[in-house]
């Protein structure tokens, strides 16, 4: 068992923050940081993931670290590989934290690192349910900051010099960070001494701008019956952001209904997610309805690459940055068969619902890609390749049609009732 110090004590009546520091690199900032902490009324928990040497005073030392990855400070010392001995201390980090937390309400997240020590906070962060404040302040933020966030709520702030001591500059950026997460982790401390309320049933759901009419009489449906609905944009990174809130919280119905990151995985889309999009919710036994909202088009870059990259289709140019590139009935029935694999393990109910007539705005009379020879064959193949676990309907509409959109209401409200 992970043995961390008592020196902070139970959660009490402070708020308490774990302060992510390298004390063998960055002691001066260790302190001042945690002075700002303590100032504001805070009760700080220290994790300490050093590795050169431990200077001490840290609720969480680097051997507690060690211990938690199942090992020992000087065999991690000893590894002789900075890659390698930060794997180690990751998780070893993530261990402790979550074992310090276990005994100790944490109210906030707080770290101060370069490179590595913003990739083991982040990991730490990450770990942890949205809603815990996380804050960051790093040399990696005015750059490209999404393995430190992934689709976690972590707010990332500059460092703006390097975290090299503590000058004019840095001094204030500490201090704003350090005020920063006194402020939202009271604000934490007093939501939990709350009672709470009675939760609703939480929905989560997919669109896009392109469907958006549709599903946003399912949300106003599904909320008018006493429901909270969830809403994520289709386009790179929501439908990894509802799989991680279906995979951690307790999620009533899934309504996947713009499929646009899982064509683009087989397609080499600009807004692929991978491989394992949308098998969270139904690997939980959460109910899920499907629908092919945006399946009429692949997302492409701009016009001349999107040209180059898919040749002889149809395009429409989004924006500069943009472009729709026209799916086919070969291509859908692919994704038929990607859909049909992950509905064979789903541990819960799962309904396929297909409209006829179109499935986004750009699939409609109105836009630019419009085929109505797609959705009749795309239908056909889907209903033949499904397994017998999937309930599966066509309906003579267009997606935005108010009757798809109230097909999609009737069976929410029948898994929601079941």
């Amino acid at each position: 068992m992970t043995q961390v110090s008592d020196a902070a004590g139970a959660s009490g009546e402070k708020p308490t923050v774990l302060l992510i520091i390298t004390q063998d690199t960055k002691a001066e900032e260790a302190k001042f940081v945690r002075g700002m902490l303590e100032a504001a009324g805070m009760q700080v928990a220290h994790l300490d993931p050093s590795v050169r040497r431990t200077l001490g005073g840290a609720e969480i030392a680097p051997e507690a670290v060690a211990q938690a990855a199942g090992t020992t400070i000087e065999a991690i010392r000893a590894i002789g590989h900075e890659g390698h001995i930060h794997h180690q201390m990751i998780a070893g980090s993530i261990a402790a934290a979550h074992a310090y937390s276990a005994t100790h309400q944490i109210n906030g997240i707080l770290a101060v690192g370069g490179s590595m020590g913003s990739a083991l906070a982040g990991a730490v962060m990450q770990s942890f349910p949205y809603g815990l404040p996380k804050l960051i302040v790093s040399t990696m933020a005015s750059g490209f900051t999404a393995p430190y966030m992934g689709v976690k709520d972590i707010a990332m702030m500059n460092a703006v010099t390097d975290i090299a001591g503590v000058n004019s500059i840095s001094r204030l950026v500490y201090r704003n960070a350090a005020m920063a997460m006194s402020g939202m982790a009271a604000a934490d401390h007093a939501a939990r001494a709350e009672p709470q309320a009675a939760s609703c049933p939480l929905v989560l759901m997919t669109t896009l701008g392109t469907t958006e009419v549709g599903t946003r009489r399912v949300r106003e449906a599904l909320e008018a019956d006493g429901c909270e609905v969830m809403v994520f944009h289709s386009s790179g990174a929501g439908g990894l952001t509802l799989d991680a809130i279906a995979g951690e919280r307790d999620v009533a119905l899934v309504l996947d209904l713009s499929v646009t990151e899982i064509i683009d995985n087989i397609f080499g889309g600009l807004a692929d997610t991978g491989p394992d999009r949308g098998k969270a919710g139904m690997a939980r036994g959460i109910p899920t309805i499907w629908a092919p909202g945006n399946a009429d088009f692949i997302i492409g870059g701009p016009i001349a690459s999107a040209k180059a990259q898919f040749p002889g289709r149809r395009y429409h140019e989004h924006n500069p940055q943009l472009t729709a590139v026209r799916t086919t009935v070969a291509d859908l029935e692919k994704l038929n068969d990607r859909l049909a694999l992950m509905c064979a393990e789903a541990k819960g109910p799962v309904s396929l619902l297909v409209p006829l007539l179109g499935f986004s705005n750009h699939d409609s009379p109105q836009g630019h890609l419009h085929d109505l020879s797609v959705p009749p064959p795309y239908a056909a193949h889907a209903k033949a390749v499904m397994p017998a676990n999937v309930n599966f309907q066509t309906v003579d509409a267009h997606f935005n049609d108010v009757a798809f959109s109230d097909a999609i209401i009737a069976e929410a409200r029948r898994m929601l009732g079941a």
